[in-house]
């Protein structure tokens, strides 16, 4: 419902609400939050990467100076696991036992009087260990492994048969590693026991889920429980669980009678709060001569912990992404002796896509078929699974607008036929998507009798624009000046929100904020129902329009009032209303849920004597729907490029294989992209509102990372000549 006949807010590149306290050092991040009297705390991590603890002496750190408390799994309380949330389930309790899984697993937490005495006390304390031989790699045979425990397998037709019989197929074996999510913020919490009710600060994606888990592990009700996360130093992911740090800093506050405050060390961020996990695919794709495609055949092995049960189901868009009538996908996983994997920006289909569209280029070199051509032969106008129309889909448009503005046609076909002096030029191309999305939502508004208004949800602010775009929903709504606006969020308190994850955020939390400023503006048409002094009398809805600040009559524009003055006549300081948003029931939409679409275009450049590679240029053009705000979508996507970038050159978490220890746990070691790294990007939006939603979003936090990856190795071999089927691509490849 819109209701606005002014300039409209919605889909204005608008500044970032947040910009000037950002930028100013006023915005508080979890690490910047203290309370009277707290603690700090430390954590010792395990040195082994496998087999149990022999003994722990403590002696000299409890008696060390400051020291408050050391918690080990010798006075540590037995604690349930934390709830099933919507991402799956919780990690295990910390500290239950003496088993060690990996290396870097919590084995004991030091509370001081300063951070300098915890970190002191904690080198104090002496450990061995009966060590075993730890798991590492999804091949070592000793590894359990899991069929697809969520039932996302998919097959349809006679793959088999139709491999026998066709006239070309590709297979090949494509790996990825290890990527840790390392946001520039340290993860801290800060928990404050007051009788028996818990204030936290954290950082945390999902406020919603923290106040949950965090009432359901020390059993009290979740009215009891309030968690804090106004702003969050960068979350890729990691931020979607209650990590065992979380519990342990929230029982030390409970032990000590003391608040509690830790903050994670870079190193511990590569152990305690999760990673995208390693991943083997071995993929068969057969097509006729012409290139239409006939089979699909993708089976994937992907990493998990020994007792954990994140899943990434790898495969599962290649049942989807084409015309196809024989497909068959099957995802499995293997235990490891690895911290927690967890949600790395855009997960399952950042792994996945880069096999599916690195096979469809090799496929297109067999056939002799440019790589575009080739995926617009086999374009699905319609749900390949079901037949359904696609609630939106302009992949099409994106694959056209991309090529046109990439240069496409420029592309000599034959490998390591561009050159420009040293450098041997590569194109490449990839087609994306990422799944729909969506959780239910609540929010609540509240119009003040100076006019102003205020908008609140529990949900987070990672740093993709939600206090900027719902600030905008809001005024749209409500036709209120957007700095009239505030936009409120970060707090378990007010009405339950999903996780800033998944794509999903957007979409479900501006259909809610619609849904509670529609409540708000009934609400002052019920004050005036029988107000003989309101132009507005009698009014339903459907009767008025609103901007700057009032509301008018739609059949006599000239006539209305302003909200201050309706309040103010009627004695009330604020109107307040709740909304929600539920997502659409497939079955009753008659229409398959789409959601963002794109196609990537990278040029790359190699060193013909060093291996050297430069990503040049990217082009994406991206369908996300209706885009609520254009400059904080395409930071969005470039912010996505870049992580893109990092997957296809640079990150890779190394594990020693003998000990299980990451040996690159620092950003000295883990490579990054920086400034010098980063191409020149090229962002367009194209496509229709979703029919699916109110709003028609789709969401763009994760579509812009998906593809790079394989366009950028596809452009590794136009130019080189070379196929590189593992990540990060590498020069050592090259030579």
């Amino acid at each position: 419902m819109s209701l606005v006949d002014t300039a409209p807010v919605i889909g204005a590149g608008i500044d970032r609400v947040d910009g000037a306290r950002k930028v100013a050092g006023a915005a508080a991040y979890p690490s910047d939050f203290n309370a009277q009297g707290q603690a700090y705390a430390t954590l010792l991590q395990s040195t082994v990467g496998a087999g149990r603890i022999r003994t722990l002496d403590t002696t000299a750190a409890e008696s060390a100076p400051g020291v408050l408390s050391v918690i080990t799994h010798r006075n540590m309380s037995r604690l349930p696991d934390g709830p099933i949330t919507a991402l799956g389930a919780s990690p295990p309790a910390p500290l239950q036992d003496e088993r060690i899984l990996h290396h870097g697993q919590h084995i004991a937490m030091v509370v001081a009087q300063t951070p300098q005495q915890a970190v002191a006390a904690a080198r104090l304390i002496e450990v061995t260990y009966d060590a075993d031989d730890p798991v590492t790699n999804l091949q070592d045979p000793r590894a359990e492994r899991m069929d697809n425990p969520w039932g996302l397998d998919s097959e349809r037709g006679a793959v088999a048969d139709a491999l026998d019989t066709v006239d070309v197929k590709v297979s090949a074996t494509y790996t990825t590693p290890d990527n840790t999510n390392n946001p520039l913020g340290l993860f801290a919490t800060l928990a404050v026991w007051e009788q028996d009710t818990l204030t936290v600060h954290d950082a945390t994606q999902w406020p919603s889920m923290a106040r949950a888990t965090l009432a359901k592990v020390f059993d009290v009700p979740e009215s009891a429980v309030r968690v804090l996360a106004p702003y969050v130093g960068g979350a890729f992911g990691n931020g979607l669980r209650v990590w065992p740090h979380v519990i342990l800093t929230v029982l030390a506050a409970r032990m000590t009678g003391r608040p509690v405050k830790l903050v994670l060390t870079r190193p511990q961020m590569f152990t305690s709060i999760g990673h995208r996990p390693s991943s083997i695919q071995h993929i068969t794709i057969g097509a006729e001569r012409s290139g239409e495609l006939v089979a699909i055949d993708h089976r994937t092995t992907s990493s998990v912990a020994m007792e954990d049960d994140d899943y990434e189901p790898l495969a599962a868009s290649s049942a989807v992404s084409y015309a196809c009538p024989n497909v068959i996908t099957r995802d499995s996983q293997v235990r490891l002796n690895i911290p927690n994997p967890t949600s790395m920006r855009a997960p399952a289909e950042g792994q996945g896509n880069f096999a599916l569209e690195s096979a469809l280029d090799e496929l297109a070199y067999a056939l002799g078929i440019d790589p575009l051509e080739l995926r617009l032969r086999n374009y699905a106008e319609n749900h390949p699974g079901n037949g359904m129309p696609w609630s939106s889909k302009a992949l099409r448009e994106c694959y056209e607008v991309g090529a046109e503005r990439f240069g496409w046609s420029r592309r000599d076909p034959a490998p390591r036929s561009m050159r420009d002096g040293d450098w041997l030029i590569g194109y490449g191309v990839a087609g994306v998507g990422y799944p729909w999305y969506a959780q239910p939502c609540n929010a609540r508004a509240t119009v003040n009798r100076d006019g102003s208004a205020i908008v609140r949800s529990a949900a987070t602010d990672i740093g993709t624009g939600t206090y900027t775009v719902m600030t905008q929903v809001s005024a749209d709504a409500l036709g209120i000046p957007l700095d009239r606006v505030r936009f409120d969020l970060g707090d378990s308190d007010m009405p339950h929100s999903p996780q800033a994850g998944g794509s999903g955020l957007t979409g479900a939390l501006a259909t809610a904020v619609q849904d509670a400023c529609g409540g708000v503006l009934q609400r002052v048409l019920d004050l005036v129902r029988e107000d003989a002094e309101s132009p507005l009398r009698g009014c339903g809805l459907g009767d008025v329009s609103v901007g700057n600040g009032r509301m008018h009559r739609r059949d006599r524009p000239e006539e209305g009032e302003s909200y201050a003055d309706i309040l103010a006549r009627h004695g009330q300081q604020e109107l307040t209303a709740d909304g929600t948003s539920t997502p659409a029931d497939p079955s009753t939409l008659g229409m398959a849920l789409a959601g963002a679409f794109g196609a990537k275009f990278v040029e790359v450049r190699v060193d013909a004597d060093l291996g050297v590679i430069r990503v040049a240029r990217v082009v994406s053009v991206i369908d996300g729907g209706r885009i609520l705000n254009e400059k904080t979508a395409r930071s969005q996507i470039i912010g996505g490029t870049v992580g893109g970038i990092g997957q296809a050159l640079f990150e890779e978490t190394v594990t020693d294989a003998g000990t299980g220890r990451i040996a690159n746990g620092t950003f000295g070691d883990y490579l990054v992209p920086v400034n010098a790294d980063v191409a020149d990007m090229d962002v367009v939006f194209v496509g229709q509102p979703d029919r699916s939603t109110p709003l028609g979003t789709k969401g763009v936090g994760e579509i812009g990372l998906v593809g790079i990856a394989a366009a950028t190795a596809n452009a590794v071999y136009h130019a080189t000549g070379t196929r590189i089927r593992s990540l990060p691509i590498t020069l050592d490849h090259l030579l």
